[in-house]
């Protein structure tokens, strides 16, 4: 036995020095330095000659261009863009107000044949072809991060992990739609295509040390060929807290109001929950005021800022309460052609639930094997379709051309369709 300076007796095998590194503090995290601008704030873009100015020096630049949007939808109604940030080699960056500049057609056209660099493409893609920028060649930067195997992937987590600085996002909820926009939310918008290239080589060098630059690929391809989203069917269903609400009358309730907000929040430009929120709806709805002095009683309505209104949101509720059963919401909604939702097959086909069980192991399984989540490896929607419907010969060709008849690529297909066709087999 050896024993320490305080008396204490230690094991033959444990030292004095072991206790002393036991004992000693976790280090602390490394300190980044914050990611400065390398060429400052350019000015804001607001007329046709600066435009002009502008898709010059962007002709003449070399390589890929870093892209984002600012958009303010928490504060307006829709998702329209507000500010256009660019950067690229031998341009330097520009910011673009596309309230100012609403046609940006000319600027895609000299890019037309360059690379985009963005981060969650899907989030900016839409508001950027309402303004005429729409993508041939794409990187996305936080969708490589994932194949790549990340788990953090927000554009701040990715520049600090990778490029060792720190990104300011003090200005990421800020309001785009004010104008003048400050001086802090211009070198916001500025610093966040700084380092979108530099971004880009490295997860491009990941991909390809672990064989998933192919998979990559196929992906931004598809994300940049991807047409506009189809409006849904019956939007109000995603209201917050829907869960709540079981009978059809009362999901009539919900509907009547969540229409009446929506048309307010149009009219005004506003953001819909800014005029009333989802969990008002709701709790409007479970309360069944027969009055509008009852519905004046439930918070939010007893406020100053919806007393006034409460005769108008009352009568949504009445109307939706007079309706006759035929009109009424179906409580699973309206079928889109597809599976109806998971939770329910257990009841409507067990064998089903059972194929799909199965299924979602089965691609767990992979997913894991090659570091990838589960969502990227196949979509889920393309699983259960599958599941629910399998095809006729249950063969690893077979179940692939269904996959890409639902839009799965290549590369998920030769990594998944032998196994769900095994999973979807009878056990």
């Amino acid at each position: 036995m050896t024993a320490t300076e305080s008396g204490r007796a230690l094991p033959a095998e444990e030292t004095a020095d072991d206790i002393a590194d036991d004992a000693a503090p976790a280090p602390a995290p490394p300190v980044y330095p914050l990611l400065e601008l390398a060429d400052g704030v350019p000015q804001v873009v607001t007329s046709g000659h600066a435009l002009t100015q502008a898709i010059t020096a962007f002709a003449a630049g070399t390589g890929p261009v870093a892209i984002d949007a600012e958009r303010a939808s928490g504060y307006r109604y829709g998702q329209r863009c507000y500010l256009v940030q660019l950067r690229r080699h031998g341009a330097g960056s520009a910011l673009i107000d596309p309230l100012a500049c609403p046609d940006l057609s000319a600027l895609d056209a000299v890019l037309a044949e360059a690379e985009w660099v963005l981060h969650a493409a899907n989030q900016d893609l839409a508001c950027l072809a309402e303004i005429g920028l729409r993508p041939r060649l794409l990187f996305d930067t936080e969708l490589a991060a994932r194949l790549a195997g990340h788990e953090r992937v927000g554009l701040a987590t990715m520049v600090e992990k990778v490029l060792g600085c720190r990104l300011d996002k003090g200005s990421s909820s800020a309001d785009w739609s004010q104008r003048p926009l400050t001086p802090v939310m211009l070198r916001y918008a500025a610093l966040d295509v700084e380092p979108l290239v530099e971004l880009r080589d490295h997860l491009e060098g990941e991909l390809d040390e672990q064989g998933k630059l192919g998979w990559a690929l196929e992906e931004f391809a598809a994300v940049a060929a991807a047409p506009p989203a189809l409006a849904r069917i019956e939007p109000w269903r995603r209201t917050s807290g829907l869960h709540r609400i079981r009978q059809p009358q009362q999901l009539a309730g919900v509907r009547a109001m969540w229409e009446m907000r929506d048309e307010m929040a149009r009219r005004r430009d506003i953001a819909p929950g800014r005029i009333l929120s989802d969990a008002a709806i709701v709790d409007a709805v479970l309360k069944a005021p027969a009055t509008p002095e009852e519905l004046a009683t439930v918070p939010p309505f007893n406020g100053r800022s919806l007393r006034r209104q409460v005769a108008l949101w009352h009568s949504a509720l009445a109307e939706a309460a007079g309706l006759p059963a035929e009109a009424l919401p179906h409580p699973h909604g309206t079928s889109d052609g597809g599976p109806p939702p998971a939770h329910r097959w257990a009841e409507r086909d067990p064998v089903a639930a059972g194929r799909l069980a199965r299924a979602r192991v089965a691609v767990g399984a992979i997913a894991q094997r090659h570091t990838l989540p589960v969502e990227n490896l196949v979509e889920p929607a393309v699983i259960r379709r599958v599941a629910w419907s399998p095809p006729p010969r249950l063969s690893a060709d077979h179940v692939g051309e269904v996959m890409r008849d639902y839009g799965a690529r290549e590369w998920q297909i030769g990594l998944t369709a032998a196994a769900l066709a095994a999973s979807l087999t009878e056990q």
